[in-house]
């Protein structure tokens, strides 16, 4: 049995709660601590982590958990499970996800020994020009970035076809039991939790602002839909519209909804408010097969997809991270901490100046993991210092030379009895998306468009039938299992964190948890994060002098002691603490290659569940 390095166990202190709210004339606050919790584990993590002999899942909502096990139960495979829960979040969780956004994915198949990347992103529209969106820009956001409301943001759809691709390929079972469960909750009534009500209500009140303010162009189908009303804890939510949505794909497949009357209704529908989207840009939609990217970390592999997604960020933030000795550090100590921050701050400002659609942008991705500019990266961190030169012999300034914060996202993994493992990852990007619902479909668009540049200089600039840069990333990683002349990798991690560019910051953070910290799965999402803003973006300027100059702020969790904090404000950087709910959402499943099961968790941050049989 594994133990716990002492430098995790020093800082494993009783978190606080937020205490209950009280009215005026109520007593003092209470401050409740959380309990104790006994056994060997952590003190700090909610629960066990969920073991499983033939299948798991885990979800960020505890009805898509019990959806995939019933389809892993009736036959399915790992990709029928994660379809079917994937369009039950659609329905239970639209607050991160749905018909209207993009899909990513990494699936092992064991019959090939293959891990397979699947890139289901959409395009935007071949009628809207650059000019186009600089003129919306210059009247709604004063040329500083495309709006994340209405419908200038909105490119076509990728999920559905992502579904689609998948089952092609992995599914057993008919796509009409798929979509099912989902049908019989819209129609039924499906429950809403404590978080994703919150977060729900807030998008009630900001979608008519946004509307009354002239940014969004018609509000009374997402009213319809989602905010009549919004529902409350507990509530129990119907969507008639969304169940015959999917009663038409039951029937009419992948082309129902690109080729069929789904489309032309999305294309009349944005005829009518005046967006760009055609029937012609629905039916051109295809996603497409991708080769993952993979670094080596210690004895682990871990795999990320190449841009347009921000999945590279994770891969470069760990091989500058492997010259470091982290196990000695301790977790959550500054030194820690240090070369996890600075590394992210490097990975970012590649990120800021080369991500891109690489239909578009001639550029090797490999070319952001070439070991040899890892390690003259990872030269760069000074564990006393703080950098303040960030592009100083970077990749970014090469590539001129030659050439020229914020997110909802559903991420969710299943594992079947035959070894498939998927990770999937899904959204509508920021808060429910863009606001428009067309008439009688029951989903809402996402706004992915907003994070093209409007600088035609920069390698992510909006361009027609163009993908954006993308923030929602897939994570999986291989395990050494034995080293002769060459060392043996065994699929052993599929996981995901949630929350826009908290993503590759939240999946290294997890990594070195397991691999530099011994913790289990369950521990490894539970500890306290950290996060960086303030980095460089893919949708500023090319080249931008005022972020470049900018450190940006280091968040910190309350777990993280007053101590390191101080100890990094000493070392250049600005920390504070934030409660913020911007550290991310983490669901994982990994392999006890000992035991041969599942090991599956969640976490405490939202309100997901990890199921197992």
């Amino acid at each position: 049995m594994k133990t716990p390095i002492a430098s995790v166990i020093a800082l494993c202190t009783a978190l606080a709660l937020p205490s209950f709210a009280q009215a005026e004339d109520a007593e003092p606050d209470i401050h409740v601590m959380r309990g104790d919790r006994v056994g060997p584990g952590l003190n700090f993590a909610g629960r066990s982590a969920v073991i499983a002999p033939n299948g798991a899942a885990a979800t960020a909502h505890p009805l898509a958990t019990q959806t995939a096990i019933d389809i892993l139960r009736q036959g399915g495979s790992a990709v029928d499970a994660a379809i079917a829960a994937n369009a039950m979040l659609g329905l239970v969780e639209p607050v991160g996800n749905g018909m209207g956004g993009d899909l990513f994915a990494l699936i092992w198949d064991p019959e090939t020994e293959q891990l397979y990347g699947l890139n289901a992103s959409g395009r935007s529209p071949m009628g809207a020009t650059l000019e186009d969106m600089q003129a919306i820009a210059d009247e709604l956001t004063e040329g500083e970035e495309i709006p994340a409301y209405g419908s200038a943001p909105v490119t076509v759809p990728g999920a559905v076809d992502g579904w689609y691709m998948m089952h092609e390929r992995f599914g057993q079972m008919d796509m009409a039991e798929l979509f099912a469960p989902t049908i019989h909750y819209a129609e039924s009534g499906a429950p809403i939790p404590e978080l994703i009500s919150f977060y729900w209500n807030i998008s009630a009140r900001r979608f008519n602002q946004v509307y009354e303010a002239g940014i969004l162009e018609e509000v009374d189908n997402a009213n319809a839909t989602y905010f009549s009303p919004a529902p409350e804890e507990g509530s129990l939510f119907q969507n008639p519209d969304l169940a015959n949505t999917l009663r038409i794909l039951s029937e009419g497949g992948r082309e129902a909804f690109y080729e069929g009357e789904i489309a032309e209704t999305m294309s009349a529908y944005f005829e009518r408010i005046g967006g760009f989207l055609r029937y012609d840009d629905f039916a051109s939609h295809q996603g497409e097969w991708v080769d993952p990217l993979c670094v080596n970390y210690r004895e682990s592999r871990v795999c990320g997809l190449p841009p347009n997604t921000q999945g590279v960020a994770t891969l470069q933030m760990l091989q500058m991270l492997e010259d470091f000795p982290m196990r000695e550090y301790g977790f959550g100590s500054a030194d820690s901490l240090m070369a996890q921050i600075e590394a992210k701050r490097l990975a970012f400002e590649d990120r800021a100046l080369g991500y891109a659609d690489m239909d578009f942008f001639e550029m090797d991705p490999e070319a952001f993991i070439d070991p040899e500019y890892g390690e003259a990266r990872a030269a760069e961190i000074d564990l006393t210092t703080a950098n303040t030169d960030l592009r100083s012999g970077s990749l970014g300034l090469q590539m001129a030379e030659e050439r020229l914060r914020e997110g909802d996202t559903t991420y969710l993994t299943v594992a079947d009895s035959n070894g498939m493992m998927v990770s999937l990852i899904q959204s509508n990007y920021r808060g429910m998306g863009s606001g428009p619902v067309a008439d009688g479909l029951g989903f809402m668009f996402q706004d992915r468009g907003q994070l093209f540049s409007l600088d035609p200089d920069h390698p992510n600039v909006w361009e027609p039938g163009k993908r954006p840069f993308h923030t929602i990333i897939p994570g999986f990683a291989f395990h050494q299992t034995e080293c002769k002349e060459d060392c043996s990798y065994e699929p052993w991690l599929s996981f995901g964190v949630m929350g826009g560019g908290m993503q590759p910051q939240g999946q290294t953070q997890i990594i070195l948890n397991l691999i530099d910290y011994d913790m289990d799965l369950q521990e490894a999402g539970d500890a306290a994060r950290w996060r960086h803003d303030g980095s460089c973006q893919p949708t500023d300027d090319f080249m931008n002098d005022d972020c470049e100059a900018s450190m940006g702020v280091v968040h910190l969790e309350s777990g993280i002691p007053e101590a390191v904090a101080e100890e990094l404000r000493a070392r250049g950087l600005t920390v504070q603490y934030s409660d913020d709910g911007g550290y991310g959402g983490y669901q994982a499943i990994m392999r006890d290659f000992e035991h041969g099961t599942w090991v599956a968790a969640t976490e405490m941050r939202k309100d997901g569940a990890a199921g197992g049989y």
